[in-house]
């Protein structure tokens, strides 16, 4: 299991379009991946989950995965996170 934190620096937060993104970048992993905001942890693979979270700019959350692409599962998560400018 390996975890990974960011800052949401979109001015709009984690919302549907991009939320929308980085959940379909995730359906080809097998591991399982999570979002943790304010002591809440959804599925990443979810868009309710994540939509549900309401993170809002300038918030830290965790991705965390577990499995045995997790790696690759956290380095897809960075990379959308960046191109889709919700962190840096």
């Amino acid at each position: 299991m390996i975890e990974k934190q960011f800052v949401i620096s979109g001015s709009e937060g984690l919302h549907a379009r991009p939320a929308s993104k980085l959940v379909g970048s995730l359906a080809p992993f097998q591991s399982d991946i999570s979002l943790i905001y304010k002591d809440k942890t959804v599925n990443m693979k979810s868009i309710l989950g994540v939509m549900s979270l309401g993170v809002a700019p300038g918030s830290s959350v965790t991705v965390r995965a577990d499995g045995s692409d997790e790696n690759e599962a956290i380095a897809k998560v960075e990379e959308v996170m960046k191109s889709e400018g919700l962190a840096e």
